[in-house]
């Protein structure tokens, strides 16, 4: 009976496995934004988040390298076709799972939270002010760090996160066990959001960022989740990721990988994440 439940074509059971992971890293990281917020955490909710979103990207590798790699992101997914760490016939099926993901994750803690959400903001769901919830789900920056700097921001950030994530799976580089991958990882982006979150909370995955926006633009926060900054903010957690994981991921290949001398020889360290 549940041999007939397998997914026999090798794309979409990967395809699956990065929903499940992507779930679970979305799940997590909003789930400690939320506490944090109810709470009212003060200056300590920056510490506490960056480290918890680190665990969630822990956890999300644990459930899916195995099986797809991991990749959790868009932007890591489009990064690594560009240098040939995967087909490009993956990147829709990819890119679907993890926004699919990303949006449930939304929804379930919307719904695990929704009494205290309640209690925190009165049913009064707003992007700004002191009872301002929607940067629970989705990123927003500081009122002083103009839309420019963001960008910058997001494309070093990501920039840092995907030399770190091919540092890290490289077997001719420093052969991080498989099982250790995920920690290192995600130990990799709790670094990068405590060292460069501060402008704009280190979204640096578009799945991560432009679902729950679109469920809360859905589920009462309305469309000022598009027109904060007069449309000219959403985009960014979007297109500055995709342009940082495609400079990140050149710059370990051309810095580091091509000059490995292994280099186009297989070898028992290879990359382990089936990308």
């Amino acid at each position: 009976m549940l041999e007939r439940l397998k997914i026999k074509n090798a794309t979409l059971r990967e395809a699956l496995s990065e929903f499940m992971g992507t779930f679970v890293l979305v799940l997590f990281g909003n789930a400690v934004l939320a506490s944090l917020t109810f709470e009212r955490a003060g200056v300590v909710s920056y510490t506490a988040a960056f480290w918890g979103w680190g665990l969630a990207l822990t956890l999300g590798v644990l459930v899916a390298g195995g099986a797809s790699g991991a990749h959790l992101n868009p932007a890591v997914t489009v990064a690594l076709v560009t240098v040939r760490k995967c087909s490009w016939r993956k990147i829709l099926p990819y890119m679907a799972a993890q926004y699919l993901g990303a949006f449930l994750a939304a929804v379930v803690l919307f719904v695990t939270y929704s009494g205290a959400l309640t209690q925190f903001d009165g049913g009064i769901r707003s992007v700004n002010g002191a009872n301002a919830t929607a940067g629970i789900f989705a990123s927003y920056p500081k009122e002083f760090v103009d839309t420019g700097n963001c960008l910058v921001d997001q494309i070093v950030g990501t920039a840092l996160l995907m030399l770190a994530i091919l540092a890290t799976i490289d077997g001719r580089n420093m052969a991080v066990a498989p099982g250790l991958q995920p920690l290192f990882i995600g130990l990799a982006l709790a670094a990068i959001a405590l060292c460069f979150g501060y402008n704009c909370g280190a979204p640096l995955n578009p799945a991560r960022d432009l679902s729950p926006r679109i469920f809360t633009a859905i589920a009462g926060w309305g469309s000022e989740v598009f027109s904060f900054r007069q449309y000219n903010w959403f985009w960014v957690p979007i297109v500055g990721p995709h342009i940082g994981a495609i400079m990140g991921a050149w710059l370990y290949f051309l810095t580091v990988e091509l000059h490995c001398p292994a280099y186009g020889h297989d070898s028992e360290g290879s990359t382990r994440m089936p990308l």
